[in-house]
């Protein structure tokens, strides 16, 4: 598996990506997350202009998982990481999530931040055995603050949700 920056023809298959890993929120009565649309095109395109969109591509060296993030308080905010259902489970995600993680180093920010469901077995139990640990409120920046914020306003919290982090040294 090679991961890479994402090149601009690319940003269609991420939303394809995202589309078919969402699917599978429906079978956990989250159809709102599964009927969710992908970060639109413009956006997709800040994050690769910033040098912040990364594909895991295999074989053919078409993507089949990406990663999103930006820089937050800090550290390298997770926005989205997904990798489509043919490519699960073979450490796809881990691999996309250490790349970050050596990306934000190179960088100079203190660790890897995301936000994530609690009771979703892809998410924060995933990445709890991935060295990520959940952050208490008081833990919280700013940033973080914010962002929940929205999510709050996208309707997010109907399921619960958490702010986890991982430090360089614990980095996937």
């Amino acid at each position: 598996m090679r991961i890479r920056p994402v090149t601009p023809d690319e940003l269609p298959v991420l939303q394809d990506i995202e589309r078919a890993a969402g699917a599978a929120f429906r079978d956990l009565g989250m159809a709102a997350v599964a009927d969710d649309e992908p970060p639109a095109l413009d956006v997709l395109e800040r994050y690769r202009r910033a040098g912040r969109a990364w594909a895991a591509c295999e074989g053919d060296g078409r993507p089949v998982a990406y990663l999103i993030g930006e820089p937050v308080d800090g550290a390298l905010h997770i926005e989205q990481v997904s990798v489509h259902p043919d490519s699960a489970r073979r450490g796809v995600g881990r691999a996309l999530l250490a790349y970050a993680a050596d990306r934000a180093r190179e960088e100079g920010l203190t660790g890897l931040t995301l936000t994530t469901f609690t009771e979703v077995p892809w998410n924060a139990p995933y990445y709890t055995r991935l060295g990520f640990r959940t952050l208490e409120e008081a833990e919280l920046t700013p940033g973080l603050r914010t962002i929940r914020a929205h999510e709050a306003e996208l309707g997010l919290d109907r399921w619960p949700r958490v702010c986890m982090r991982s430090a360089p040294q614990e980095e996937p």
